[in-house]
């Protein structure tokens, strides 16, 4: 393959030089996705198995299946092929690459050969991070939200640095685990970088091991051991975190270094019931299941009342609140009263800390649920400018509310990015901006995505279901809604908020048409 360029359908890839192009435009691939792409690609006309990839992709390495299928859904979001027209799955026996393909010609695409070319970086060629779960070494699995909780305070600590591009906890938390080999996570994340480390409770006494590796060369760059009171928690997060900044960026400017010393939680009691109900929320995230955000509210609710101050609690408590009123799978969905209530709570946030990512998008998303799609969308934009590495579902949401579903993709790409292993509910708002851009068969694949990653992720379900109806599959979509309603029997047009907020009525009546016709009234 080397020297030569692959060319089909609108695209080129020339592997010498890793590029991939349409038209005049360089599309971004992941590293371990190119190499995919360049497999399939030089195997073109015959269907390539999984473990023929494996082999060649990933040599003398054990992965799992989701590895190969992260990186196929991601070639095919970077080649817009939502409906496998180019890159075809073939059931129980692998993928085809179903268009022509030609590799005769020499490296067009060479940065030499055409100046005019500029290869975008990816995320490996500048200074770019991920923090990998720290240990759980206390003894007891019921700790483990205290590792989780201080690896994710990690994450959110980096990422106020707009010269570093930190990768989301999702994708960091998918080694939770695992024996891993620190190349091959630099490749799969597309970092330089990696943050290990572990945590160990004993007592009233904390200890915090930590330490910087060069993702390229498996070099260790940099280790420390915190032993502190427990009540020092904070500052040793904080400690930690300046220490990597300063040996991965070297030039970070005073501005970005005042951000990161953002005021802690005031006791340990408060942050102890902050990270329990992270735990919680994660759970809920996973499970859908209702019980578990009366759980997690309750978790920062009382971790609020010890620390009336916190933003960062106050914040994530709205943010229950706005889910409650919003999620259709809840039987609070729909009441005004738990709206307001999550609108005063993310109001207190920003009062706060004004400065604070989170508490600007918790009330950019209850403005969103309060018919103030303009509002929501200036509070989404302060928290991008306040930490260009923030992401949070609710702005590609509210776009497509908004009326601006193309702007919704674009944000959603940039995601994709930072989170090569996003949630499942991504999937849902990505079908959701094709579907109002009348796009039904690239929906109808995001959407499915969505439910096989998360099956009772109830936006996706109902997303699809209408979906379904505009394809004419008429029969498909009323067997998709009757589902939801068997496990959501309270479920109806009018107590499901989302119906309410687009901005042009014929948006909302585009989707309520194609419901009701599954069997949604």
């Amino acid at each position: 393959m080397t020297g030569k360029v692959f060319t089909f359908d609108a695209f080129a890839l020339d592997p010498t030089h890793r590029l991939l192009r349409r038209g005049d435009r360089d599309i971004e691939l992941r590293p371990k996705s190119f190499d995919v792409l360049c497999f399939l690609l030089g195997n073109s006309g015959r269907v390539v198995s999984k473990d023929e990839l494996f082999k060649a992709v990933w040599p003398d390495v054990t992965v799992t299946d989701e590895s190969l299928t992260r990186c196929v859904s991601d070639i095919r979001l970077a080649l817009g092929d939502v409906e496998q027209r180019i890159i075809k799955t073939v059931p129980k026996r692998g993928y085809l690459v179903a268009v022509a393909v030609s590799n005769g010609g020499p490296a067009e695409l060479s940065v030499t050969d055409a100046p005019s070319v500029v290869r975008r970086p990816d995320l490996s060629e500048s200074p770019s991070v991920a923090v990998l779960p720290f240990s759980n070494l206390s003894g007891d699995a019921a700790q483990e939200y205290l590792s989780d909780g201080i690896t994710e305070d990690i994450i959110n600590g980096l990422s106020y640095f707009s010269d570093l591009s930190v990768i989301a906890r999702n994708s960091s938390f998918s080694y939770k685990g695992r024996a891993i080999d620190v190349r091959q996570v630099g490749q799969q994340l597309g970092v330089r970088y990696l943050v290990e480390g572990s945590v160990r409770r004993t007592g009233d006494r904390i200890r915090i091991t930590a330490q910087l590796v060069d993702a390229q060369t498996g070099i260790r760059r940099w280790t420390e051991r915190f032993d502190r009171a427990l009540g020092d928690v904070f500052a040793i997060q904080d400690e930690i975190t300046q220490s990597i900044v300063r040996i991965v960026v070297a030039h970070v400017g005073n501005a970005e270094v005042q951000r990161i010393s953002r005021k802690p939680p005031s006791s340990w009691n408060a942050y102890d019931l902050m990270m329990q109900g992270d735990q919680r929320q994660r759970e809920l995230e996973q499970s859908w299941n209702a019980q578990l955000l009366s759980e997690t509210r309750k978790l920062f609710a009382e971790g609020l009342r010890v620390d009336p101050e916190n933003a960062r609690i106050c914040a994530k408590l709205a943010h229950t609140y706005v889910r409650g009123y919003s999620d259709p799978a809840l039987l609070d969905c729909g009441n005004p009263a738990t709206l307001k209530t999550g609108y005063e709570l993310a109001v207190k946030a920003v009062g706060l800390e004004p400065t604070l990512p989170a508490a600007r998008t918790q009330l950019g998303w209850a403005y969103c649920w309060m018919k103030e799609p303009d509002a929501a969308i200036r509070e989404f934009e302060k928290a991008s400018a306040l930490n260009p590495n923030f992401m949070d579902f609710p702005f590609p949401a509210t776009l497509v509310y908004a009326g601006e579903p193309a702007r919704s993709l674009e944000i959603l790409r940039a995601y994709f990015r930072l989170d090569p292993f996003y949630p499942p509910q991504l999937h849902a708002i990505h079908g959701h901006a094709l579907y109002m851009l009348e796009r039904y068969e690239d929906a109808l694949t995001a959407l499915r995505e969505c439910i096989r990653r998360g099956p009772h992720v109830a936006i996706g379900e109902l997303w699809l279901a209408a979906t379904l109806v505009r394809l004419g599959q008429q029969a498909a979509a009323i067997d998709m809604a009757a589902g939801v309603l068997r496990r959501l029997p309270h479920l109806t047009q009018k107590r499901w908020p989302a119906l309410l907020i687009y901005r042009n009525p014929r948006h909302a009546e585009h989707v309520a048409e194609a419901l009701r016709a599954a069997g949604i009234h």
